[in-house]
């Protein structure tokens, strides 16, 4: 059986992009889904369809960072050729959930509805051409809870690494409704005006906040080994993993979406330290 190809992540190179031509890979209801695909759509139902796409703009929920919504459009509809590049179109798919498929590697699935039960069609021909357009408010909002989690990361580590035993830097979790890092080790209380103050200072320095492209031997001259991520996580034929550098700051290992500068996270709140069983989660909160 041939390989399934993968869905080449545009967003990862250019995040700026808001809309996207690119084409039809498949159209499948819900319902044909595979099972393990249809658990991680915790709301999908008949109503549904899933496209896959070649390339994509949208932001798959992980990383701790919540899926990108938006449309796709078809530019060639079946009646007549006819262009349909309008958003308000009836020949539109509203996207309202992303994931990574769990069965054909590096495919990305994105959930939604018809806006009218006859624009199936138009998105059932392989190859059909559509624009992507991602919803930019969600985007952006995405990006400055991402970038903000990655400067408290950064806060935390370089006040209390040396102060904590066992400290090391676990996962985040970067939604507007739960936004928090996690650290292995004890973080007292005491520590939240300092981490907030650090915050402070990143943000107000506008630092840069830049994508690259590393491997292994480049966490290795850069000092950061405790970094490299487990190359089963890069598509065959692969060598570097997306990273992203907070110039003056840290750098992580992130397939998310960012802000270009740390000031435009705008006002960012540490909220509460709290600990269970050697663990700390450190939550906050950006201005809305």
């Amino acid at each position: 059986m041939a390989a399934v190809a993968r869905t080449y992540l545009a967003f990862h190179h250019n995040a700026n992009l808001l809309r996207l031509k690119t084409s039809i890979v498949s159209t499948r209801p819900f319902s044909a889904l595979e099972e393990a695909n249809q658990q991680l759509f915790k709301d999908g139902s008949d109503q549904d369809h899933v496209i896959v796409t070649a390339e994509t703009i949208f932001h798959p929920q992980g990383g701790g960072q919540p899926s990108d919504t938006g449309t796709m459009t078809p530019l060639a509809a079946t009646d007549g050729d006819a262009r349909h590049t309008s958003p308000e179109s009836d020949v539109r798919f509203e996207v309202r959930a992303v994931r990574v498929d769990s069965v054909n590697s590096g495919q990305v699935l994105h959930l939604g509805r018809f806006a009218c039960p006859t624009a199936v069609s138009a998105f059932q021909r392989l190859n059909a051409e559509v624009e992507q357009a991602i919803d930019a408010e969600k985007r952006l909002l995405y990006s400055r809870l991402h970038t903000a989690g990655h400067v408290l990361g950064a806060a935390v580590r370089h006040l209390v690494m040396s102060e904590v035993e066992g400290f090391d830097e676990l996962k985040a979790s970067h939604f507007p409704d739960s936004a928090s890092c996690e650290f292995r080790g004890n973080i007292d209380s005491k520590w939240k005006p300092e981490i907030q103050k650090k915050v402070d200072e990143y943000i107000s320095q506008a630092m840069p906040v830049e994508i690259d492209f590393w491997d292994a031997e480049d966490f290795r001259r850069e000092g950061l080994e405790r970094l490299i991520p487990d190359s089963s996580l890069l598509a065959p034929g692969e060598t570097r993993f997306r990273v992203v550098k907070i110039i003056g700051a840290e750098v992580y290992p992130c397939g998310g979406t960012h802000v270009h500068t740390t000031d435009l996270c705008g006002e960012t709140t540490v909220r509460k330290i709290s600990r269970n069983k050697g663990i700390s989660r450190v939550s906050y909160a950006v201005k809305f």
